[in-house]
């Protein structure tokens, strides 16, 4: 008998050739159904695929950002390149914020120099964006931080946004504030939707409707921040608190008060997200909401050193790690009268 081929394997499971191969090389995007036919039409042939040549690793990590210059960006990518040093790579940064930064030319040069694997921390990478890395480059891919809705197919590192957003504000509430802005990032980004959330959830808990003209939605920067500040400091009825959705948006908020003579925290307790070093420099140092990035970036180098070691099937690993509270001194109880 002659030997089987692919070609049997496909016409027997119903699917084309290059499905079979993407069964027998571990690749994503085969449905369980289809995946299930492959492999029993593999058994019913005794088909065995020839072992590929090993390929050597490049030793290198790469990192997508679309960002270098605020606190946040410096400690993912100082977190990400001692993570690669322990598990064994070197990491190799890009920006995409650059203005001559073209993602098509940016995958040729990672097909020609060879990556073992990508690290994405992009504020707006699209689902087209996403899938053109995974197909041409065909290396682990993980998302740092991921904005937008969630893909299940992608791994995917990030912090218990729902939660922070929680503390946040249960901490604004114990102290006795019940008129708490709210000053998130984009509404298309994920993690403005779960702070939000949890926003929502501590007002619940403490019986109270927070009033929905106290809320607004920046760009987690120092300039939406100081806009949105200021728009909510110049109602007739001012918030007498503020959970910034990041530091950056939280520095904002201090700029927005010192020009209108309000004095954190006498007349206005704020709280950022990130603790990132700009928090202990800040002018009362900033509360805020700890995801540790530092930890991220270990995770995403992790997952992709583990995933060459142990290739996973189609659906991506989802790994969320804890927010924690630290309260430093811009945060006390409103003013009396």
């Amino acid at each position: 008998m002659r030997r089987a081929t692919l070609a049997d394997v496909a016409a027997a499971a119903g699917v084309s050739v290059p499905t079979v191969s993407k069964v027998l090389s571990g690749k994503k995007h085969v449905s369980a159904a289809t995946r299930d036919k492959v492999l029993e039409a593999v058994r019913a042939f005794g088909y065995e695929a020839p072992r590929p040549p090993a390929t050597p690793r490049a030793g290198i990590v790469d990192m997508l950002i679309d960002g270098l210059g605020s606190p946040w960006a410096h400690v993912v990518v100082d977190g990400a390149e001692r993570a690669a040093a322990r598990w064994g790579f070197s990491l190799v940064v890009t920006s995409s914020a650059r203005s001559d930064f073209d993602l098509r030319r940016w995958i040729g040069i990672m097909r020609k120099r060879g990556t073992d694997g990508i690290v994405l921390v992009l504020s707006r990478a699209g689902a087209e964006e996403i899938r053109a890395i995974e197909e041409l480059l065909h290396v682990p891919l993980v998302l740092l931080d991921p904005v937008g809705q969630r893909d299940p197919r992608l791994s995917a590192v990030g912090a218990t946004n729902w939660n922070g957003g929680v503390l946040a504000t249960t901490h604004l509430l114990e102290l006795g504030h019940t008129r708490i802005g709210f000053i998130g990032g984009p509404l298309d980004i994920q993690c403005t939707l779960d702070r939000y959330e949890g926003y929502l959830a501590a007002h619940r808990t403490f019986g109270i409707e927070p009033d929905p003209g106290l809320t607004r939605y920046g760009d987690f920067l120092v300039s939406g921040g100081k806009r949105h500040g200021a728009e909510l400091l110049d109602r007739d009825d001012p918030p007498t608190a503020v959970f910034a959705g990041s530091d950056l948006q939280a520095a904002g908020v201090y700029q927005a008060a010192a020009e209108r003579g309000v004095r954190v925290p006498a007349e206005l307790s704020v709280v950022g997200f990130d603790d990132s070093p700009l928090c202990e420099t800040m002018s009362p140092p900033l509360t805020t909401v700890r995801q540790p990035l530092d930890d991220m970036a270990n995770e995403a180098v992790r997952l992709i050193s583990e995933e060459l070691t142990h290739p996973r099937g189609p659906a991506g690993t989802r790994i969320e790690l804890a927010t924690t509270l630290i309260p430093r001194a811009s945060t006390a109880p409103p003013a009396k009268g």
